[in-house]
């Protein structure tokens, strides 16, 4: 039986869920295991033992229940303004630069062409008698993709730079597609009609408007942050604020897209904002966005878990009499591969021209990135909550296949996707260092045994330092070991 909750249980389950990811840090880190599915499949842990056992998890259930209700549009204001800044702004300028028609091809077009086919996979194939707006949604919220896995191993491998950029930079951008996409097609649902030119008004509006604003906030913050020297408390505290104001402001006040606001945002201060900030004071700003970000990544990935626990446990009666919906979330799995390989495929002449160019191998990597995250699930949590009282437009099994399916998703993309990905490379040769880079590493590292020699025959030198046993000394330096 459920411990009665109460308020600060919630901060139980916050200091845990940091506790278990310090845990997973320091365990794999060095081995093959992504960080983010540790914390995943130890989210849906705690949320079968929470869910499927009589006992429960005591006050830390008590708390982990609390998380799971929190209302979805909460989730994503509480969240994602930290992990899209961080990730816009850690960005280099020019890669962004070379690369942002590729970004910009896959998130526009390419999640459009997503929705689509997803949406008439599901209304030709599906056994619910869903209608092309309740397959569309469906189409659209799954066409957010949330690669932070196989980015961690791009970049952990040294691969190529230009290939992780565009990962993540569409990954940033195709969030807020994927987000004016469902708000579309979610009205639609409950009932409001669209024209194909109010349906051209409506996406202009909602995106242009929200990248336009980004761009505004961050200059009017840049021009308050130029009138400020060598404080970097004010800088972190600025840059924080206003990445939430802006979601706010865009999200809920204007109704246009938070998410592509911030990640102009982001991109506008990777592009010109970095002299900015000074010396020391440039390395704490990131500093301080790689911890906020890894906090909030920490309990999304296990509250995710959870999540998927809850969708599976709490309706576990509605599978039963649906003993389908296992063997169509694989299906559906299927569908969403083949999605992504048709979108790479069908822009993959225009890939190949702009910017540094795209090879087959790496497109194969782009295809295999399409993993599924937060974004999709909370916004599987809205429609949830919005079958709850829209009925009769969207009935509450049907939101609740959708967290079902969505979470679904999630989990076999991260655990099949993410963690096959460093073998994929493997395979395909990507994980070796180019000869440029292979003559650029032997040439650093002759260097800096030159300055290593160098320094201990100058200590050898020294009037105090002499008569020690530098035999001994030379056995624990690194490089002059076996000299």
């Amino acid at each position: 039986m459920a411990t009665a909750a109460e308020p600060d249980d919630a901060v139980l389950f916050a200091g845990v869920s940091l506790v278990l990811g310090a845990a997973c840090r320091h365990l794999f880190r060095g081995t093959r295991v992504p960080y983010t599915i540790a914390l995943l499949v130890l989210g849906v842990a705690l949320g079968s033992l929470e869910y499927g056992t009589k006992d429960g998890l005591g006050k830390l259930g008590a708390g982990m229940r609390i998380w799971a209700n929190i209302n979805p549009d909460l989730l994503l204001a509480a969240f994602l303004p930290a992990l899209l800044f961080e990730s816009a702004f850690s960005m280099e300028a020019h890669q962004i630069k070379k690369c942002m028609a590729q970004m910009l091809l896959l998130a526009g077009p390419g999640v459009l062409m997503s929705t689509f086919l997803l949406g008439t996979a599901l209304k030709l194939t599906s056994p619910y008698d869903w209608n092309w707006e309740t397959s569309l949604l469906l189409g659209g919220l799954l066409s957010a993709t949330d690669p932070v896995a196989v980015v961690a191993v791009l970049k952990e491998l040294g691969t190529s730079k230009k290939l992780s950029t565009i990962i993540e930079g569409e990954s940033l951008m195709n969030d807020g597609v994927s987000v004016v996409v469902y708000q579309l097609f979610l009205q639609m649902v409950l009932g409001r009609s669209f024209n194909t030119g109010s349906i051209l008004m409506f996406l202009s509006e909602v995106s242009l408007g929200a990248v336009a604003l980004g761009l505004a906030f961050a200059i009017i913050s840049l021009l308050w942050l130029g009138f400020t020297f060598n404080d970097t408390i004010l800088e972190m505290t600025l840059t924080l604020a206003v990445s939430y104001i802006a979601f706010y402001t865009v999200q809920d006040a204007l109704k246009y897209s938070g998410i592509l606001t911030v990640t102009a945002l982001g991109m506008f201060y990777a592009a010109f904002a970095k002299t900015t900030f000074k010396g020391d004071n440039r390395r704490s700003l990131h500093d301080f966005w790689e911890i906020v970000a890894y906090i909030a990544n920490t309990i999304i990935f296990i509250l995710s878990g959870v999540i998927i626990a809850d969708g599976v446990l709490r309706h576990n009666v509605h599978f039963e009499r649906h003993g389908t919906s296992w063997g169509f979330l694989l299906l559906l799995y299927f569908y969403v591969q083949m999605a992504r390989a048709a979108v790479v495929g069908a822009l993959y002449l225009l890939l190949r021209y702009f910017g540094y160019g795209l090879d087959f191998k790496e497109a194969i990597i782009i295809v295999w990135s399409g993993l599924r995250g937060a974004v999709s699930l909370s916004l599987a949590l809205s429609v949830k909550r919005a079958s709850d009282t829209a009925q009769p437009f969207l009935k509450p099994e049907v939101g609740t296949m959708f967290v079902f399916f969505t979470g679904g998703i999630v989990f076999l993309t991260l655990i099949l996707n993410g963690s096959t990905t460093q073998f994929l490379l493997h395979a395909l040769g990507m994980d070796n260092l180019s000869v440029t880079k292979l003559r650029m590493s032997n040439y650093a590292r002759h260097e800096i045994l030159n300055k290593t020699l160098e320094a201990f025959g100058d200590l050898k030198d020294d009037e105090e330092l002499g008569p020690a046993d530098w035999v001994t000394v030379k056995k624990y330096i690194t490089g002059l070991s076996n000299l």
